[in-house]
């Protein structure tokens, strides 16, 4: 798997922080004044004093091991009922999506994640006419379901309305999913949807966060969701 994808897997690691220099620690949310002070300043430094002002966001993996990557600039960065949305843009990855400061995916390879995701079970099933996406908010998975002409209806419940509505607003590969008239768009809690929506689904797919205690998808991953929902 990709790093940003081993990154999303590991469900126990603390938030991630932004080092603006070796010794100087930040958070996210003064990461665009710095970016923009530094752009300032970018003329009259040299080569050298100007790579030592670079920005990187930190994220730890476990208690005694890290990585980290330079972010360019801070695209959206914003706080909703539920969660911290970044969306950043980075030399290495180009756009990186951050929920509570955890990377979910880069624009360099989430295909592979989402494909992934997807196309086993929908090809599996042979014949999928309606999908249901739990999560999903940033329109990836949508978009690789709606590219089997099998599929008629797709309902996708993400309880973050900030995040569906940035991402649509700020990745345009997924522009053409959001608008597809296939598509039915709930930010509402995908267990009380999927529990009372009227019929039933070819295939279920779970696009999640990470289970932290207390965050919006915890209760997504137990064995009694399954055993009982799904």
């Amino acid at each position: 798997s990709s790093p940003a994808d081993r990154t999303h897997q590991r469900s126990s690691a603390p938030r991630s922080r932004v080092v603006a220099a070796p010794s100087r620690r930040c958070t996210l949310r003064v990461l665009e004044a710095l970016c923009v002070r530094l752009s300032k300043r970018s003329a009259t430094m040299s080569s050298s004093e100007a790579a030592a002002k670079r920005l990187w966001l930190e994220e730890d993996l476990g208690d005694d091991y890290r990585w980290s990557y330079r972010v360019t600039s801070v695209l959206f960065s914003g706080k909703s009922e539920f969660q911290e949305v970044d969306l950043v843009d980075t030399p290495t990855f180009g756009k990186v999506l951050l929920l509570d400061g955890k990377m979910q995916s880069s624009e360099c390879d989430e295909e592979v994640y989402h494909e992934l995701l997807v196309h086993p079970a929908l090809l599996q099933h042979g014949s999928p006419k309606r999908v249901f996406i739990m999560g999903g908010g940033e329109g990836s998975t949508a978009r690789e379901v709606l590219r089997h002409k099998s599929v008629e209806e797709v309902v996708m419940v993400d309880i973050d309305k900030v995040v569906t509505d940035f991402c649509c607003a700020h990745l345009p590969r997924n522009t053409a999913a959001f608008k597809d008239p296939r598509l039915t768009l709930v930010n509402d809690d995908a267990r009380a949807q999927l529990e009372n929506w009227p019929g039933t689904f070819d295939v279920i797919i779970g696009d999640l966060a990470d289970p932290l205690d207390g965050g919006p998808c915890y209760q997504l991953y137990t064995q009694e969701f399954y055993q009982t929902v799904v």
